[in-house]
This record gives C-alpha cells, sequence and structure tokens, in this order.
C-alpha cells in the first residue's frame, strides 16, 4: 500500500485531474461536442420524486449520508454519492455494509441516507431478476470486503490522473484497470463491497455493466454509468434515471458522532 507521504503527493494532483471528458459524436448540424462528467446529484426537472410503489427488482439504488464515512467516500471518489444497494421487490435492498451482506428495508434506508436516488438498466428480464435473487440468497450473510475497501482509498487518489480532461475514453479506460490491476491485483473476490456486490449481481446475472473488475469500482462510477453522463470505464449499457426517494438539497455539517 502507498505511503502516507506519497498520498499526499497525490493529493493536489487528483483535485486537478478526476473529470472525465469525451467528445459527442457530431451531427450534420453541429461539430462534436465536449461532454464533460457531471458531478451533480439533483432530482431531474421534469421527473417527480418517487415512492418505493416506482421502483423495478434490480433497479440500483445510490444515496449519501450526513456521516463522516460518508463524506469521506465522496471526497475520495469526488463524487456525490457514497453508496450503492439493489432493490430486489417487497420494499427490500440487499446492500453490503460493515456488518456483512444483508437485507434491509427501502424504509429503513431511507431514514439513514440524505438523498437517495434509483438507476435501473433497460435491458432487464425476469431471468435476469432470478439470477440476481439467487447471488442475494447465497451472499447475505457474508462477510464485508474490509479489504477492498481500505485498498479503495490510495487506488481512488491515484485513480484520478487516468481522468484527466480530453483523455480519450479508450486510454481512460484502460489506464483506470491498470491501475486496479497493479493497487488492488487481479482475481476474484467472495467478499464484496457496496458497489463490488451490485455489479457483481449483473455479472452473475450475465447482464454485466462493464469488462472492468467489480473491485476497482465504487458508487460514483455507477453515478457516472447514467444516461447522458461520461463513464470513468467503458459502459455496457446507460443506466436511466428513475428519480429521487429522498433529496436533502443542502446537507448540514458532518455529524462527528455518525456512522454512515
Amino acid at each position: 500500500m502507498p505511503s502516507r507521504r506519497r498520498l499526499l503527493a497525490a493529493a493536489p494532483l487528483a483535485l486537478l485531474a478526476g473529470c472525465a471528458t469525451r467528445f459527442a459524436e457530431p451531427s450534420p448540424q453541429h461539430l462534436p461536442r465536449l461532454q464533460v462528467q457531471n458531478p451533480g446529484f439533483t432530482p431531474v426537472d421534469g421527473v417527480p420524486s418517487i415512492g418505493v410503489g416506482a421502483l423495478r427488482p434490480g433497479d440500483i439504488v445510490l444515496s449519501a449520508a450526513n456521516g463522516l464515512t460518508s463524506a469521506g467516500i465522496r471526497l475520495l471518489t469526488v463524487s456525490p454519492v457514497s453508496h450503492a444497494s439493489l432493490y430486489v421487490g417487497d420494499a427490500q435492498v440487499a446492500e453490503a455494509v460493515g456488518e456483512g451482506i444483508r437485507r434491509r428495508s427501502v424504509e429503513a434506508l431511507l431514514a439513514e441516507e440524505s438523498t437517495v436516488a434509483a438507476f435501473r438498466h433497460p435491458g432487464l428480464r425476469p431471468e435476469h431478476i432470478d439470477k440476481m435473487r439467487a447471488f442475494v440468497g447465497e451472499t447475505v450473510g457474508t462477510r464485508y470486503n474490509v479489504v477492498g475497501v481500505m485498498l479503495q482509498a490510495p487506488f481512488s487518489i491515484e485513480r484520478r490522473l487516468c481522468e484527466l480532461p480530453l483523455a480519450p475514453a479508450p486510454m481512460r479506460d484502460l489506464c483506470v484497470r491498470g491501475v486496479g490491476a497493479v493497487q488492488l491485483g487481479l482475481g476474484s473476490s467472495d467478499r464484496f463491497f457496496c458497489s463490488q456486490f451490485v455489479l457483481e449481481a449483473y455479472r452473475r446475472a450475465g447482464l454485466p455493466l462493464t469488462e472492468a473488475d467489480p473491485r476497482f469500482l465504487s458508487p460514483a462510477d455507477l453515478l457516472h454509468m447514467r444516461e447522458g453522463d461520461v463513464p470513468s470505464v467503458r459502459s455496457l449499457q446507460a443506466l436511466q434515471y428513475v428519480g429521487h426517494l429522498k433529496y436533502q438539497a443542502d446537507p448540514p455539517p458532518p455529524d462527528e458522532t455518525a456512522i454512515a
């Protein structure tokens, strides 16, 4: 793992990087337009807030909280989200948290998180959902990927250098995956952290969201796979925005006693 001095030296460069871009396809009327990764997590105009009844099994739920842990994740990943979970139906999500893989109610999630939104893969079919539920059933109660999360901290800083503005998308994708292989190693894991769990559920269902190793990606990467955004790694399918289940426009300062 990189030394503390190395991390501190890389931090200023990380702040200058971390802004993935791409050129939109030109049209007969317009020249290629530069798109910049969207840092926002606010409700989309014209889409009302939604309730749990609007969710479908397989929806990806991204969220942020007011605690120090959430704030730290958002700072490291230069992102407005810090947690990812998978909606499995019956008003429940499956998620990887410190105590392990668990199910809990959407109501409990909304009580803990300050901002929550759902995203949907348009190609989901019943057979995919069945495989996701089987994966959740196999993994509930298993231990959390603590080592993977610890290694994410230095990796989150160093990978920002792959996302320099104007870096071509194939080069950015290759760079992130290469740095991940060096920092986190190659191979599979039978333990998961939150975004890794969601990505693995899709992979096990036969509907991978990306070819990148799930261990390399964070909730921020899932957010930037949404339609109209610029993903850091190559996305196989843009995710549709379903709506916000909860939105806090101006969160209070992090509570030092809170745990996200």
